[in-house]
């Protein structure tokens, strides 16, 4: 995948703005459950230095709250999908299939105990989708830093100019992703760092260019409307590879490139901390993946060949679902 994402520095805001005051929530809750006696310390897991998580969590820039896929849980078989765990009162949600204990999903979730901070339940208690693990750290402070999610360019056929003749139509614009980060330091140095959210705060906005067919020929609906998507990266060049040589069109590989990147911005990992809707699709739980590989998790092409189906299922196509999105803002 070519960088979708573009480090900034953490950003510290002056004024009470909506970052801040997750960060100002996040502290209250720490010093408040700390003052009153907090939970047993452990010491399992303590570092000296740990390099910041890789693990990425994303929400649907459409809705925060509910997952993007219906409402309604569907009934579950065999191990736990997913488990809430609470940092400072920030929420995120852990996604896996083999759960046993509290240990078993903060490993699952690359989160790092430091040597003074505190976990209940106990690190040895049976979890299950109803159990919050609630984690408080000692000198944590909560970091917030935007990252660019890159645009596409999009072709569109016209009847309106010479053929072969192009001409750019709407300019594109990178979205933004924003990511808060539990960060620990010591004497100024990172000593550990654990990611809370990542969610999409400005889709990409595709930069549009018609191209001429000259006034004899007419465009194709589907040309003309959806347009012929650039691939940028390596799995959106693998998704098209794959679409056109499963007999799917360039408008099918379009409408896929704009659902995913309003709903996940391309990000594998990607979970909504409130309902745990997972991955590219943003699949509600995410465990359902499970039917397209055993990789669902960690494997980009899994998790398209499931949403490819499901829009199949659901939609009737893949257009189907870009078409119900444009209308609805999810699919």
């Amino acid at each position: 995948m070519a960088s979708h994402k573009k480090h900034a520095q953490p950003t510290t805001f002056a004024l009470p703005g909506k970052s801040q005051m997750v960060k100002i929530v996040a502290t209250v809750a720490a010093v408040g459950l700390l003052a009153t006696g907090g939970i047993v310390s452990h010491n399992l897991y303590a570092t000296a230095e740990k390099s910041p998580a890789k693990q990425v969590t994303a929400y649907s820039v459409t809705d925060s709250i509910e997952a993007s896929r219906g409402n309604a849980r569907e009934a579950l078989s065999g191990d736990t999908s997913y488990v809430t765990v609470k940092i400072n009162g920030k929420t995120r949600v852990v996604p896996g299939m083999h759960f046993t204990d509290v240990k078993s999903v903060l490993d699952a979730g690359d989160i790092t105990l430091d040597t003074e901070d505190t976990v209940s339940p106990s690190l040895d208690t049976k979890v299950n989708e109803n159990t919050v693990i609630k984690i408080e750290r000692a000198g944590a402070s909560v970091e917030v830093s935007d990252t660019d999610i890159a645009f596409n360019t999009v072709k569109k056929e016209t009847s309106s100019l010479p053929k072969g003749q192009e001409k750019v139509e709407t300019e594109g614009a990178n979205g933004v992703m924003e990511t808060t980060n539990l960060v620990t330091k010591s004497g100024g140095k990172v000593m550990s760092s654990n990611m809370i959210s990542s969610f999409v705060k400005k889709a990409p906005t595709d930069k549009v260019i018609l191209v001429g067919t000259g006034s004899s020929s007419t465009p194709s609906a589907a040309a003309a409307s959806i347009g012929t998507t650039v691939p940028a990266g390596e799995m959106q060049q693998w998704a098209h590879d794959y679409l056109l040589s499963s007999g799917y069109s360039e408008a099918d590989f379009t409408a896929t490139v704009y659902i995913i990147s309003h709903e996940s911005g391309w990000n594998v990992a990607a979970t909504n901390p409130s309902s745990g809707a997972y991955g590219l699709p943003q699949a509600l739980p995410g465990s359902k993946m499970v039917s397209a590989g055993a990789d669902w998790a960690t494997n980009y092409q899994t998790q398209l060949k499931w949403f490819w189906g499901y829009c199949a299922q659901r939609y009737g196509s893949i257009q189907g679902a870009y078409t119900y999105w444009l209308a609805n803002h999810c699919y």
